[in-house]
């Protein structure tokens, strides 16, 4: 299981892609889970609905999602269990993707937001779903003992 869990191609294709998602997840999750960079923190991020209505109770929904923010941006960035991480990081934005943006179109026209930042960071997400951590990972070395 452990070996599944950390396959990786030999590429250094996945570092710029581990680190941009990684250091923008770490950032949103903090702002979820500690308040961070004017972030609501986990009380208040709790309290908000969830994207969809059969997603109840919404505070453990909601803490999740900022959870799987955090701890997916930091697994991805170092590149352990970086499927794990894409995984999280793919569901919350999927979610995110069609249960709050997709009403507004494509485009990011403040104030209303598209899906078009969430689609590329879903992309980014399941590409190294695919291709594991790459060269430059903890995965890597996991792999070569």
């Amino acid at each position: 299981m452990l070996r599944r869990l950390t396959s990786t191609f030999s590429t250094w294709a996945t570092m710029p892609l581990r680190l941009a998602l990684g250091i923008t997840f770490i950032a949103h999750g903090m702002q979820k889970v500690f308040g961070t960079w004017s972030g609501p923190g986990l009380t208040r991020f709790t309290s908000f609905p969830t994207p969809f209505p059969f997603m109840r109770p919404a505070w453990l929904w909601m803490g999740l999602a900022a959870f799987s923010e955090l701890v997916g941006g930091i697994l991805v960035l170092l590149g352990l269990f970086t499927r794990l991480g894409a995984f999280l990081i793919a569901c919350v934005m999927l979610a995110a993707m069609v249960g709050v943006h997709w009403r507004y179109g494509f485009f990011i026209n403040p104030p209303t937001l598209g899906i078009e930042f969430a689609l590329s960071l879903l992309a980014i997400a399941l590409a190294l779903l695919i291709a594991g951590g790459g060269q430059a990972s903890i995965d890597k070395l996991i792999n070569r003992r």
